[in-house]
């Protein structure tokens, strides 16, 4: 088994949309950055990219290739889930944390773990999304902006179609 965690934050701008978990949260301002600034998503591929022994997102997607700027980060965690899978790395499980103030997440939870499942190919139960607050404190509890913590497991797959290496 092998594990990795993941880190990002980014600050609000306003005259952007808001994508966290893949899902376009209406009502509020955005995240600045290269891509869609999902921070959610981007603490997710660090941790799994982590979790290979690979390098973090910035070394795969620099803010300094237009490749990627605007870009959806469901689509750079496709690139992610292609590159684990030709190192032989079946994801297990990720569970992750948002820390903001606004907006409240609890409501696209759901339709968050819809996409991600999908897009990583793993069930929905092997996915947790929590959210908190920053108790006011800080520049999140100033609602400047948010961030997003995730841990990950993969297992090495050695031999195709054992059944050891199927995941419930």
């Amino acid at each position: 088994m092998f594990v990795g965690f993941g880190y990002d934050v980014h600050r609000f701008k306003k005259s952007r949309k808001l994508f966290l978990g893949g899902v376009k949260i209406s009502d509020t301002n955005g995240l600045d950055g290269h891509s869609d600034a999902d921070v959610l998503v981007h603490a997710l591929m660090d941790s799994l990219l982590g979790a290979a022994g690979e390098n973090d997102i910035g070394h795969f997607f620099p803010t300094n290739d237009d490749r990627y700027k605007g870009i959806s980060s469901i689509e750079l965690l496709k690139i992610v889930v292609k590159t684990l899978k030709k190192k032989k790395f079946k994801i297990i499980n990720t569970d992750m944390t948002i820390v903001a103030e606004k907006p409240k997440i609890y409501p696209y939870i759901d339709q968050m773990k819809d996409i991600l499942s999908k897009t990583m190919g793993i069930s929905k139960a092997r996915i947790a999304i929590k959210a908190t607050t920053n108790e006011k404190m800080g520049f999140i509890g100033r609602g400047e902006g948010i961030c997003a913590m995730a841990v990950s497991s993969l297992k090495k797959i050695v031999k195709q179609g054992k059944e050891d290496d199927k995941i419930l």
